[in-house]
């Protein structure tokens, strides 16, 4: 008798402002679901990470080379049969369905998270990473709510890591 094959399902996006911990939840899911992480800050342009730093928003013009290497980075792994867990802001419609061009079948993990309290996580970072706590308030004046969306999970990012990520793999398989 063989063994039943490992659950492999659909590239994952882990999304939500600055702040929301996106990262955390990605981290832990990935390794639950024995997938790659994929950073999204990864692909930011050294150019987009100097505004950042300085406090400037990214324009729309700004973050379409960086959706778009996700996208690839997406459709790359699943025409490779190997979903990953994806970490992206995702804020406007119209960047989440850039990300579903590269897969349909995509499914995203939106983080809910307050303007207070991710002004406070991103204050507590300090130096440990580039993003501005000057730009949280633009994060939430470009967010537009998937939460009418097929194929999202709404969290709420001030659940404890592991009720989120068990949330989140209940969902998933």
């Amino acid at each position: 008798m063989s063994a039943t094959p490992a659950f492999l399902g659909p590239n994952v996006v882990v999304m939500g402002v600055a702040g929301c911990g996106k990262s955390s939840l990605a981290r832990e899911l990935a390794a639950r679901l024995g997938r790659a992480l994929v950073e999204g800050d990864d692909f930011h342009s050294d150019a987009s990470r100097a505004k950042m730093a300085q406090g400037v928003a990214l324009t729309d013009a700004d973050r379409q080379p960086w959706l778009a290497a996700l996208a690839e980075r997406l459709d790359a792994a699943r025409r490779a049969g190997e979903p990953v867990v994806l970490t992206c802001s995702a804020l406007k419609q119209r960047y989440r369905e850039r990300l579903r061009a590269g897969d349909p079948a995509l499914r995203f993990c939106y983080l809910r998270i307050t303007p207070e309290d991710a002004l406070a996580r991103v204050s507590q970072r300090g130096s440990t990473h580039f993003f501005s706590p000057a730009l949280v308030q633009s994060q939430f004046a470009a967010l537009e709510s998937p939460e009418s969306e097929d194929g999202v999970l709404v969290l709420d990012a001030r659940w404890p890591l592991e009720q989120a990520c068990l949330a989140a793999e209940r969902w998933l398989r």
